[in-house]
């Protein structure tokens, strides 16, 4: 059995992430990282899929010998979010208290009868996804904000690439609409 499950949609994984995961692992011992989401990518606020989210994690788990006390495992969103800690619990191996800064899932944890405890936010001013995925967009100053293996999975795929076109894609369609050049 796993000490805890950390849970989070990691659209990157970044150095706060890396540091709260460190922070959980000194207290548990064993880690899973349930990667939130998983059915979600190609949108600015998901631009990875959960296969890139898995392998950026595991990479740098590999470099820093920590394969032997963490799992990472991907988890779809519910419609229904009275349902969701139940496919946490299916897609999971067993662990015994979980991880999460998350309201809702704080509160859907707790309903369960499952213990969570809080993160400490490390340096949550600099190490934040959405200004990561941000600065991705605008090309550049993203790579110090996250683990070196995970800045090297993403520049040698070009996911930073991806992320701008998403971005600006985004940026485009929601002109033309308050332009009203869309049918």
């Amino acid at each position: 059995m796993f000490g805890a499950a950390y849970i989070g949609r990691f659209q990157p994984f970044h150095k706060g992430h890396y540091s709260a995961l460190k922070w959980i692992l000194e207290r548990e011992g064993s880690v899973v990282i349930c990667i939130g989401s998983a059915q979600h990518s190609h949108r600015p606020e998901n631009p990875f899929t959960f296969a890139e989210r898995y392998e950026m994690i595991w990479l740098q788990l590999r470099a820093d010998g920590l394969l032997d006390r963490v799992a990472i495992v991907g988890v779809p969103d519910s419609d229904m979010h009275s349902t969701w800690v139940a496919l946490v619990l299916h897609y999971c191996p067993p662990f015994k208290t979980a991880y999460s800064n998350d309201p809702l899932t704080v509160r859907l944890f707790r309903e369960a009868g499952i213990p969570v405890h809080p993160i400490p936010f490390f340096s949550r001013d600099r190490y934040e996804a959405t200004r990561i995925r941000q600065l991705m967009a605008a090309g550049g100053g993203w790579e110090e904000l996250v683990p070196p293996m995970v800045a090297s999975y993403i520049r040698e795929r070009r996911l930073d690439v991806r992320v701008r076109q998403l971005f600006r894609n985004k940026r485009e369609l929601e002109s033309e609409i308050a332009g009203g050049r869309l049918p």
